[in-house]
């Protein structure tokens, strides 16, 4: 690697929060591992089964993370986006995947192997605390998804999906709340739970109520204190 590619390196690894305030010296540490990907929309990452060697870094775009049954059906468990990072579990024993990474925008990510990001975690109280309360924030929300999957309704998910998806991506403009994310109605089905059938009737009866308007894939939260009531 060149100084310049290591320049470059550095510098989108600085775009992730987790290592944003890493020393020099411990980031030049690094380099020799670390393996930067392009990904185009689409694009598997990995795969379930697949060897785990080490946790990547989102530089550039937005990545799903979901688990698939052998009949070909999928749950969506998260989506990370830029300056986030995804495929921790392996630093708890390098086992394989458990999980499906795909990218869903042309992305670029920095893979740092397990054994390097252990010990830069190890070393470097800022990033390990960074990396600690990220790992925190995420349980509370598998928490929050287990509690949805199995007392609340399809109605009900849908609209605190939508409430999130607002407060996250959410541009206000004279409609409302623009969610600025695209986004299918399979994709928010795999996010609940549901079908895409029934998130589709869902939507429409949303529509129907003025909860909501839709522009092309783009969701419209034109009701926010009715979808918190139905949440």
């Amino acid at each position: 690697m060149s100084v310049a590619e290591e320049k470059q390196t550095i510098a989108l690894l600085r775009k992730c929060d987790v290592l944003a305030e890493t020393p020099a010296d411990a980031m030049q540490a690094l380099l020799p591992g670390l393996t930067v990907g392009s990904y185009r929309p689409r694009q598997v990452i990995y795969l379930p089964g697949d060897r785990a060697q080490g946790v990547h870094f989102l530089t550039t775009g937005r990545i799903k993370i979901s688990k698939v049954t052998r009949d070909g059906k999928e749950l969506t468990l998260a989506y990370r986006n830029e300056g986030d990072f995804f495929g921790e579990p392996c630093l708890l024993d390098g086992g394989p995947r458990e999980e499906m990474a795909e990218a869903m925008d042309a992305s670029v990510t920095v893979e740092i192997p397990r054994e390097l990001l252990d010990t830069l975690l190890r070393n470097d109280g800022g990033a390990a605390y960074k990396f600690a309360r990220a790992l925190i924030v995420r349980r509370k929300d598998l928490e929050t998804r287990v509690e949805q999957l199995i007392f609340k309704d399809v109605g009900a998910k849908l609209a605190e999906l939508l409430l999130n998806l607002g407060q996250e991506h959410g541009i206000s403009d004279e409609r409302g709340i623009v969610v600025g994310l695209k986004i299918t109605h399979q994709e928010m089905a795999n996010l609940i739970g549901s079908t895409r059938e029934t998130v589709s009737l869902t939507l429409s009866q949303f529509k129907r109520k003025g909860l909501i308007q839709t522009d092309g894939r783009r969701v419209i939260l034109t009701d926010l204190e009715g979808l918190r009531a139905l949440a």
